[in-house]
This record gives C-alpha cells, sequence and structure tokens, in this order.
C-alpha cells in the first residue's frame, strides 16, 4: 500500500514538474517579446474570468473542446490516431447546414428543424470517419495520413459550398453562409450566449464514454484491440470490426461538435467552422493520458486559456497565439516528463 502511495506521489511531482517547465519556458518567451510576463498572465486570466460575458465565453468554448476529447478517446482506446477529427467537425457543420437550409422555411416546428439538423450532424461526422476506418482497416493506408488528406478534402469542400451553391446572396466571402432564423438556434440563458442545451450535451457526451470505456463489454474490447491487435485477434478478437465502431462512434461524436457550432455558436456556416478544436482535442488528450475523469477540468483550463488570450492584443499588443504556445508546451514537457519518470521507474 505504502509502496502504492510512493507512486501516485512521484507520478504527480513528474506532472507538476512538467507545467512549473511549461510556465518558466512561456515566461522566457515573453522577456524576449519584451512583455512583462506577471502582467500577461493577469491579463490572460482577467480575460477568461473578468467578466459574466467572458466566464460564458469560456463555458462555450467548453463545450465543443469536451465533446471532441470525448469522442477521441475511443478512437485511441483502439489504438489509433484519429487526425482526420477535424474534417468530421466540418462535415457535421456541412450536413447540419444542409437540413437547416432545406427545413427553414417549412411549417415544421423549429424543435424538430433543430433536432434533425444535429442527428444529421452526427451522421455526416460519422460517414467520414468511417471513410478514414475504411481506408485503415481495408486499405492499409495508416490513419494518420488518411486522416490528413481527408480534412484536406473537408476543407475544400467547405469553402466550395461557401462560394458556390450555398453564398450569400449578391456576395461570397469568408463571412460565411447567410445566416439562420434565430427561431433554428438553440436556446441560450436570458443575456449570454451560452446555451442550456449545449451545455447538458458535452455533459452527456463525457459521461457516456467514461462508462463506455469503464464498464462496458465494447469498451474492454476496445482497449484490447489497442494494446495488442495481434493478441486480440488471436483470442477471437474480429479487431477490423472494433477499429471500424471506434472511428464511427469518435465520428458521431465529431459531427455533434460540428452542429453545435452551426446551431448554438455561430448559426452559420464558416470556413473555421471547426476553431481547431480536433486538434485541441488531440492535445488534450495526450496530456490526460486518454483518462475520460480529467477531460473536463483540462478541456475549460484549455477552453480558458483560448478565451483569456484575446485581452493580450488588446492591452499588451502582444499576439493572441501565446495562449497556443503555453497549450504546446505544456503537452510537450508533460510527455517528457513522463517518458523520463517511465525510464526512472524501470532503473529503481
Amino acid at each position: 500500500m505504502r509502496a502504492k502511495s510512493n507512486v501516485r506521489w512521484i507520478n504527480v511531482g513528474f506532472q507538476l514538474l512538467a507545467i512549473l517547465t511549461a510556465l518558466l519556458f512561456t515566461t522566457l518567451v515573453l522577456l524576449l517579446a519584451g512583455a512583462p510576463p506577471l502582467q500577461a498572465y493577469e491579463q490572460l486570466i482577467f480575460g477568461m474570468a473578468g467578466s459574466v460575458g467572458n466566464i460564458t465565453d469560456v463555458l462555450v468554448a467548453w463545450v465543443p473542446i469536451l465533446i471532441t476529447t470525448s469522442g477521441l478517446l475511443v478512437t485511441f482506446a483502439a489504438g489509433l490516431w484519429n487526425i482526420g477529427i477535424e474534417g468530421q467537425i466540418i462535415l457535421g457543420a456541412v450536413f447540419s447546414t444542409g437540413v437547416l437550409r432545406m427545413m427553414q422555411h417549412s411549417t415544421v416546428p423549429p424543435g424538430v428543424i433543430l433536432v434533425a439538423g444535429i442527428l444529421a450532424g452526427m451522421l455526416g461526422g460519422a460517414l467520414w470517419a468511417c471513410l478514414a476506418g475504411v481506408l485503415k482497416t481495408y486499405g492499409g493506408v495508416n490513419e494518420i495520413f488518411g486522416g490528413l488528406g481527408l480534412n484536406f478534402v473537408a476543407n475544400a469542400l467547405v469553402l466550395w459550398l461557401i462560394y458556390g451553391p450555398w453564398r450569400r446572396p449578391g456576395v461570397a466571402s469568408l463571412s460565411g453562409t447567410e445566416a439562420f432564423p434565430a427561431r433554428l438556434s438553440l436556446p441560450t440563458f436570458p443575456g449570454v450566449h451560452i446555451s442550456a442545451w449545449s451545455l447538458l450535451l458535452g455533459i452527456l457526451s463525457l459521461i457516456f464514454i467514461y462508462l463506455l470505456l469503464r464498464g462496458t463489454y465494447l469498451g474492454l474490447k476496445l482497449k484490447a484491440v489497442g494494446k495488442n491487435i495481434h493478441a486480440a485477434f488471436t483470442l477471437g478478437i474480429p479487431t477490423g470490426k472494433y477499429m471500424m465502431l471506434s472511428f464511427l462512434i469518435c465520428g458521431l461524436f465529431a459531427g455533434l461538435t460540428g452542429s453545435l457550432q452551426v446551431t448554438a455558436v455561430y448559426h452559420r456556416l464558416l470556413p473555421s467552422i471547426t476553431s481547431g478544436y480536433g486538434f485541441l482535442g488531440l492535445l488534450i488528450a495526450m496530456l490526460i493520458n486518454y483518462r475520460a475523469l480529467w477531460v473536463a477540468p483540462v478541456a475549460l483550463f484549455y477552453a480558458a486559456l483560448n478565451i483569456g488570450s484575446v485581452q493580450l492584443p488588446i492591452t499588451l499588443k502582444l499576439d493572441s497565439t501565446l495562449s497556443g504556445v503555453l497549450q504546446g508546451t505544456l503537452v510537450l514537457f508533460v510527455l517528457l516528463a513522463d517518458g523520463v519518470r517511465q525510464r526512472w521507474s524501470r532503473k529503481v
């Protein structure tokens, strides 16, 4: 018992060391840029929680990061790097937009249209993810290369739609398609633009994935495939089937993210509809070592960094990408610290 406790504290120590190292590196970057580090961090915090609007903005960003990261845990459990998550979010947004455009002038109740749009978005994300799964499972294409290629195709598709068939009347620009009527947006809390429905869907997504991976036969099979695909196949597990299933589930959640970006955040289709949340979800999944229990707090921290960084160019004339430096170095140093910890534990 004492040995386990010691190991736990050693792990915590390495993680804290990684966080401190990331902060020191970011501080060095600030000093090289000629900016006061303490003031920069103060402005970051103010941008995160300086007002009710800032706090709700953090929650708006938290929901898609939460859903995307939750879905990615399934493909990671199966030993797959679903780099195509960005394209799956885009296709979710495209399918959702398509349904809303087709039904916006009908007499169908708005609630029914919104549900149809969200379900269509989930279908779009799942189909795009399954395409990556087919390339991997049956075509022998590495999922990293296949996913990146599909991301490029998805980006080209959304640009073609915005500049072509779905362009705004009389103009086609990066501002996206024409905004949907207010009745086709998920209802928000009074005075703020965070939707209770999107918050609920985000929390339910995490709970579903946590229970799936922790307490189901399916989750156990996915982990077996991820740990050792050859051993799993030898034991009679249809590995191809479970790899495809992991892509399907992850794609459903990616599509949900895309549909919520349309129905709860931007109310239109934009070229940058993903806001980079797919790649951010990959970083968070690696940072938390693929443990569902840590998705919510770490995703909230990253959402706060994204929103807080908006304050930097306003007050200190710094580029808002500083938060990206902190996010990336945090993951890098945590992975490095984990590698050092493993080598140290083997020697001990």
